[in-house]
């Protein structure tokens, strides 16, 4: 398990309250449940020319990192091997969970069949290992730097960031 730190994360203007207000600080299974949980995922990326690239992806939330797959001559697969920096978002707006971190391309077999048998246990497919050609694929896994979720039902009271240690 990564080392992780939590804290109210600074919203000046946002009337947010102490860290241990409202609904205090969120616990980080309540986030980690939600990375698991989520179907669908928005990723953003950043063209060379510092313009912002999001789209939705399938993905799998596995050790403290999010693991997912795309095309090799996708934008944003592109974009994360000239820049590794991404946000990874769930896709619920109400009870959001933003992951902001470094993408790291996988090319070690082991973890192309750690990323295929996640996928296909958890949208029921059944893809083979020729998905993951690195020639034709690429699959990244983004180590969280901070991690930030917030509840609808105590906006100003449960807004919470953890720092994870790399």
């Amino acid at each position: 398990m990564t080392a992780r730190s939590v804290s109210r994360p600074y919203m000046p203007g946002y009337g947010t309250l102490p860290a241990g207000d409202g609904t205090g600080l969120l616990p980080w299974s309540w986030a980690e449940e939600r990375l698991v949980s989520s179907r669908n995922y928005w990723i953003s990326t950043v063209w060379p020319d510092g313009r912002p690239h999001a789209m939705p992806v399938w993905g799998m939330w596995h050790d403290d990192a999010f693991w997912f797959s795309s095309s090799r001559p996708s934008r944003k697969s592109k974009n994360l091997v000239a820049n590794p920096r991404c946000v990874v978002t769930t896709e619920d707006a109400l009870n959001p969970v933003v992951v902001e971190g470094m993408a790291r391309l996988l090319t070690d077999p082991n973890d192309l069949a750690t990323l295929l048998a996640l996928e296909n246990a958890k949208y029921e497919t059944d893809y083979k290992i020729d998905l993951l050609n690195p020639a034709v694929s690429s699959c990244f896994r983004v180590a969280p730097k901070w991690v930030f979720g917030l509840a609808h039902d105590d906006f100003t009271g449960s807004p919470t960031r953890w720092a994870f240690e790399t």
